[in-house]
């Protein structure tokens, strides 16, 4: 893509995802920018609520793509690394790391969470909209795992949420450009490289089990590598990943 991304900024709302739903069903194809000060009902990975309190950066892009569901779920990667660029700009020097399958971390705390989701489009395509959320400001009062924010990173006040989608907006355009030109093994080394917790112990929370096993990597198509005790791998294509915090 060349032409920026237009942006439409709204001061509440129950959820930027929620909207680009709203408008990819009533045909709009993107692609488009969604963001809000304030969600009232910001929605996570598996109907998790997502605090969005005014100073974060909550934000929807809503595209149309050619590629089948599963090859779509890899937006989720591009839109780590991404996250995880915007972030080294305000603060170079923070451990930022991403963490499977969709969260970025600053040290051991998450900073920010994607949600992909997808639908038919007309003439056979595909719609999906990248939800993401960053800390910019102050980390969720309640949360299930330890969280943190950028500001709490920063000797200076942090970005305002617009500047801070501005600066995402580039760097997801980068990788959106590398993967769509290059295909998912560049984004899938640029991610391994940035990779918290691979090569740990770490327990994997699936629908209908939970697993304990090395964190050894992606596959080819972005599932992770568990090994387990008894060394065969098992391939975790949905689940949550706890590394020392299960």
């Amino acid at each position: 893509m060349t032409d920026p991304i237009p942006t439409i900024l709204y001061d509440v709302i129950d959820s930027t995802n929620a909207e680009a739903r709203r408008r990819a069903e009533a045909g709009e194809t993107g692609p488009m920018w969604i963001a809000a000060s304030r969600q009232t009902a910001g929605r996570g990975r598996r109907g998790r609520d997502w605090e969005s309190p005014t100073g974060n950066l909550a934000a929807t892009l809503l595209l149309t793509t050619e590629q089948p569901p599963a090859e779509a779920a890899q937006l989720s990667f591009v839109a780590a690394l991404a996250v995880a660029d915007a972030l080294g700009e305000y603060e170079p020097d923070a451990p930022i790391r991403v963490k499977w399958p969709n969260d970025v971390m600053i040290g051991a705390d998450k900073v920010s969470g994607i949600l992909v989701e997808s639908g038919r489009a007309a003439e056979g395509l595909l719609w999906v909209a990248i939800g993401i959320g960053i800390n910019l400001a102050k980390p969720p009062e309640v949360t299930e795992r330890p969280a943190t924010s950028l500001a709490a990173h920063m000797d200076d006040a942090p970005p305002a949420m617009e500047d801070a989608l501005e600066v995402l907006a580039a760097f997801f355009d980068e990788w959106l450009g590398l993967w769509l030109s290059l295909g998912f093994p560049v984004v899938a080394d640029a991610w391994t490289a940035r990779a918290y917790g691979l090569g740990q112990i770490c327990t994997a929370r699936l629908a209908n089990e939970t697993l304990e096993g090395i964190a050894e990597g992606l596959d080819e198509d972005g599932a992770l590598r568990l090994r387990l005790s008894d060394g065969t791998i098992r391939r975790i294509n949905a689940g949550d990943v706890f590394f020392g915090e299960a």
